[in-house]
């Protein structure tokens, strides 16, 4: 009556102890100097994951924002001969949107670095 139930048990209980036993002979001891973050040697005086102030994620934006600008420039520097005027003006257009983003940016703070 129970047999599948059983059976069933001996199979997970066989799967998860093949896993730790592979686990343990596959595992790697560690190393106090191999598991440590590099850093010439030194100790971490902080935890890795340890949080950034807020400014500086204002920061990251502005770069990505110019980031993703030259991403946008590339291509249009190769086709803005064949297309002319319109290519011009739809890049002023958001060069133009990049600077109300410096701006607003400006007003922020995030240009601080203090």
């Amino acid at each position: 009556m129970y047999a599948g139930v059983v059976v069933m048990a001996s199979a997970v209980g066989v799967l998860v102890l093949g896993l730790y036993a592979l686990h343990r002979l596959t595992a790697v001891a560690p190393d106090s100097l191999i598991v440590l973050p590099f850093e010439s040697g030194w100790a971490p005086e902080q935890h890795a994951l340890s949080r950034y102030h807020v400014r500086w994620y204002l920061a990251t934006l502005l770069f990505l924002a110019f980031d993703v600008e030259m991403l946008f420039m590339y291509p249009w520097a190769v086709v803005v001969a064949q297309v002319g005027a319109t290519a011009v003006v739809e890049m002023f257009l958001f060069l133009a949107a990049l600077f109300v983003a410096v701006l607003w940016a400006w007003r922020e703070g995030a240009l601080r670095w203090v």
